[in-house]
This record gives C-alpha cells, structure tokens and sequence, in this order.
C-alpha cells in the first residue's frame, strides 16, 4: 500500500451561516459546526484511505470563538497521522472578517476515523508521509495523543507510553 501526504486528504469546505443554524446570540450553534466539522473529516478520511469511514472519536474541540450570523466559515480537513485501520483527523475552522476578507482562525478540533470494509470490519490505511513544518508537528503529537488516550481507557500501561514518557524524563 502506498503512502499518502496530508495533502492527499486535504479537504476545504466554505459556507456562510444561515439564520436557522444560530442561537438566540446569533452565534452558529456549536453542533451544526460539530457536524460540519465531522463531515470534511470523513471526507479528509476517506480521500486518505479510499474506504468508508466512520467516526471513533472527537478526541479535542476548541471553540475558541463564537462564529457570527452571516459569517463566511471555512472547514479544512486533513489527516495529520495514519496507524493501523485509523486515521486522526486535525480540523481548523477559519471565519472571514465581512469587510476586509481577512481570515482568522476560529476554532479546532481532533476526530479519529476508522476505514472499514463492506462489512464493518477494520481494514488497513496507508502509512502517512508529512511534509510541511506543521505536517510534522501534528504527526509527532498524534502518537502521544493517541497514548494518553489508551492509557486513560485502560488499554494501555502508562509505563508502555513510550511517546508520553519521553515528555516527562527530559
């Protein structure tokens, strides 16, 4: 199976807020971006490993600002680490300023996809090859993140961390 770069997956998609997807602040409502967010990762996950794909987690969200009625949003999307069946997703969420068309990064977020077969089953992604600076410190932290996940879950013995550990002993 080949490898593929981030920008094989990379995903970008625009839209303005509508009325019906605010709250009484006429701020976007945070699950209609949740849900614009889950779809460009699926997309970014599918274009990575040519399978179907389905959410395992949102691992991080940060709305670190309120996105206004009648803003220009940009989702983009990209693969930031390939493991086995998995693949962790990194999400930026862009708002255009409505006079100067300045972009300003709004919020993040972090999901896990995995690929599956025609049956459900896990099947095997490509390996992932960063390029850029951010590529690679993305892909780096991936399996720390990853880690912490599966020691919190129990899956993982904290002293097998290896990534984690390497933190902490420096």
């Amino acid at each position: 199976m080949q490898s593929k770069t981030p920008s094989d997956s990379r995903t970008i998609m625009t839209d303005m807020v509508l009325p019906s997807e605010t709250n009484p602040l006429n701020n976007l409502f945070g699950g209609e971006l949740l849900a614009r967010m889950d779809r460009a990762a699926s997309i970014a996950a599918r274009r990575h490993s040519r399978r179907i794909t389905v959410t395992a987690s949102v691992n991080h969200v940060a709305f670190n600002r309120s996105v206004p009625l009648g803003s220009v949003v940009t989702v983009e999307a990209a693969v930031s680490r390939a493991f086995k069946t998995s693949m962790e997703i990194f999400i930026d969420v862009w708002i255009e300023d409505r006079i100067s068309g300045e972009r300003v990064k709004a919020n993040e977020a972090i999901y896990t996809f995995v690929a599956v077969d025609d049956t459900g089953t896990p099947t095997d992604v490509p390996k992932l090859e960063p390029e850029s600076d951010l590529e690679k410190e993305r892909f780096e932290a991936a399996l720390r993140r990853k880690q912490l996940s599966l020691v919190l879950a129990g899956k993982l013995k904290p002293n097998e961390a290896t990534e984690l550990r390497a933190l902490f002993m420096n």
